[in-house]
């Protein structure tokens, strides 16, 4: 049984991701099927495996080495000889390597009562065959598309590690806002000037939030309340930005701002119309609030492309700016914007 990269010179069709897709089969039709639709819908980089001993191989399961070039999607088989798909599923996933990687199931009508426990060795989807291609296409397509999403926001976790890192010199509590548990103001104004350093027309989207009369509030109910209102809309916001990579922090007059690379201007709006409602469906009681009876929240979204380090800053600048505008103009609303 033969195993790894097609021999077969494949053309390349437009829109082609880049990404090496395993395809795992002990029928060969059924292999080179697989692998010419996955040639039409733009994938070049196919490898193939004639069991799932020759794909243990491909991906060099059992090894320590850190290297996983050895694909980003599998396709597998359910009914192989000697080690079927199931097992195999569940050993490509017991390889921290491969932890995250999408692991698709094919599998016949006759063989659907395995696929629970396909599903319970980790895969995470799968199809029927024979396959279709279009429906091939579109669940690969999907499958790669949310393995990209996780390896930016694992990027941006690291970046986030790696520069609050370089802060040895203060202690870690002087990080976080005592009053609502997210980072500093500080903290995403000193990670927008140290991403600005590398920018090459990125998308970056600052978001600001600031509850509609909160002065009067505390006025009226004392600090002390005021402090655990914005405790309670923190734990909110920190479940709603719990997406690695957007960055929530928190000034010490209650603005709570979020820098968030790569969200486009629709994204950054829909992020920001999400937190506006959130705090209104809250209904934290608010006497004050001249929007509703209950504590409600004003935000700006900035959205840019960002070219230089000023670039960055000025849509920080801006965000806190115009949130003040959404307050004047009574609140309890959202404005969006690009520049």
């Amino acid at each position: 049984m033969r195993f790894g990269r097609t021999m077969r010179a494949i053309v390349a069709a437009e829109g082609s991701t880049g990404m090496r897709i395993l395809v795992v089969d002990d029928a060969t039709d059924s292999r080179e099927l697989t692998e010419a639709a996955l040639a039409s819908a733009g994938y070049t980089d196919v490898v193939t495996a004639g069991s799932a001993w020759d794909a243990m191989k491909v991906l060099d399961i059992g090894r320590t080495a850190d290297d996983t070039t050895g694909a980003d999607l599998v396709l597998l088989d359910i009914v192989m000889p000697e080690m079927d798909g199931i097992e195999a599923c569940a050993r490509i996933r017991a390889d921290r390597r491969y932890a995250d990687i999408p692991i698709i199931m094919v599998t016949s009508l006759d063989d659907m009562g395995a696929l629970a426990n396909a599903f319970v060795a980790g895969a995470n989807d799968y199809i029927i065959k024979p396959i279709n291609r279009i429906e091939l296409a579109a669940r690969v397509r999907s499958a790669l598309k949310v393995k990209a999403e996780l390896e930016r926001r694992q990027a941006r976790e690291r970046e986030l590690l790696t520069f609050l890192s370089t802060w040895g010199d203060r202690r870690a509590n002087l990080w976080i806002d005592e009053a609502t548990g997210l980072f500093v103001g500080e903290i995403a104004e000193a990670y927008i000037t140290a991403g600005a350093e590398h920018a090459h027309d990125d998308v970056v989207s600052v978001i600001a939030l600031e509850l509609d009369r909160f002065d009067a509030y505390r006025a009226a109910h004392g600090e002390a309340a005021g402090q655990d209102m914005l405790a309670r809309v923190a734990r909110a916001v920190r479940g709603i930005a719990g997406t690695v990579g957007i960055i929530p922090a928190a000034y010490r007059n209650g603005m709570i701002v979020l820098v968030a690379p790569d969200l486009d201007a629709t994204a950054a709006r829909q992020l920001g119309e999400t937190l506006c409602t959130t705090v209104s469906r809250m209904r934290l009681s608010n006497a004050a609030s001249t929007a509703a009876d209950r504590v409600t929240a004003s935000v700006a979204a900035v959205t840019g492309h960002v070219r230089r380090g000023v670039d960055r800053i000025c849509l920080l600048t801006q965000a806190i700016a115009k949130v003040q505008d959404v307050i004047a103009a009574g609140g309890n609303r959202v404005l969006a914007l690009s520049v």
